[in-house]
């Protein structure tokens, strides 16, 4: 079986929720370490223009979005799951509520404690990323607000913790587990055991959590150049895809089109329909570089329209 190879830097929270299920699986993995910020010449031959962090390859094939890549790592490597027979639903809606709005509200969090010390380079980066102005001062005056937020989202979780399970679904970790320690994970490297107060004050049952999530390691990381991943890509040949051809929105195998978030990092990738399905779509693209890759997004969060 081919490689893993994750597209990420040590720093990101989304990236950890990945690292954290290869953990969970003991799987091994090439890690090859991105900027954090643009540019980054050896992941945009393989995504066409797609700048989010993780991403993961297999071969020529690139997956975006950790929604769509804990569904691979899952479909390669079901044992031990991450979604647990008879809770896949609640695995996968706890984790995109998680990604969708807890997360957010710990970023204003912790950029609120530490945004003033960060580079000219990241907040221009980051203000690019996300479509409106990187204002140190005005997410300080924030942060006891997003605080807050985050706490009362934080303490449904709590909740469920407290009747004695050691994970949010029962006895072992989830799909759910992993995407709420991307945020907590987050939390607790940024803000430390400083003086400023953390959401996680009033969460006895999270921090004894977090203690288990972050025992499980991240499995069996081997180091890679960009440069090798992209000679793997080019190398390889894409994994064959299918069509639902009763997927409601009308769209056709060939029919050229492009594919963008609809939260951040609004940049459309442009491909060739070969893959539709309820929870994927993917696109064939070339580039000089790599030759034809497929790169697969998640239905849901992306904006599609033809080309």
């Amino acid at each position: 079986m081919a490689d893993l190879i994750l597209h990420h830097y040590p720093s990101s929270p989304f990236s950890e929720k990945v690292r954290v299920a290869f953990g969970l699986k003991q799987l091994a993995w090439k890690s090859v370490v991105i900027p954090n910020i643009m540019p980054k010449p050896d992941l945009m031959p393989l995504t066409g223009g797609y700048r989010k962090t993780p991403v993961l390859q297999v071969g020529a094939d690139i997956y975006c979005d950790t929604q769509l890549i804990m569904l691979e790592i899952e479909r390669r490597y079901p044992k031990p799951p991450l979604l647990p027979v008879g809770q896949e639903g609640e695995a996968r809606a706890l984790a995109m509520w998680i990604d969708r709005t807890i997360f957010w509200s710990a970023v204003g969090v912790v950029m609120g404690a530490i945004g003033g010390q960060l580079p000219e380079a990241f907040k221009k980066d980051r203000s690019d990323f996300s479509g409106r102005s990187f204002d140190a001062d005005r997410l300080k005056a924030m942060q006891p607000f997003a605080r807050e937020q985050t706490h009362a989202q934080l303490v449904l979780a709590e909740q469920m913790l407290r009747d004695g399970r050691p994970f949010l679904l029962g006895a072992v970790p989830s799909l759910a587990d992993c995407a709420l320690w991307n945020p907590v994970w987050f939390l607790q490297v940024r803000m430390g055991a400083g003086d400023t107060p953390s959401p996680l004050d009033r969460c006895p049952k999270i921090v004894e959590w977090s203690h288990r999530m972050k025992a499980i390691g991240s499995g069996k990381p081997a180091e890679m150049t960009g440069a090798e991943a992209l000679d793997v890509a080019k190398a390889a040949t894409p994994e064959s895809a299918k069509i639902d051809d009763k997927d409601p929105s009308g769209l056709k195998a060939g029919q050229k089109i492009t594919v963008t978030p609809d939260d951040t990092g609004k940049v459309p990738v442009t491909g060739t329909l070969v893959g539709l399905s309820n929870e994927r779509i993917s696109i064939i693209r070339s580039d000089e570089r790599v030759g034809d890759i497929v790169v697969h997004f998640p239905r849901a969060g992306f904006l599609v329209q033809p080309a």
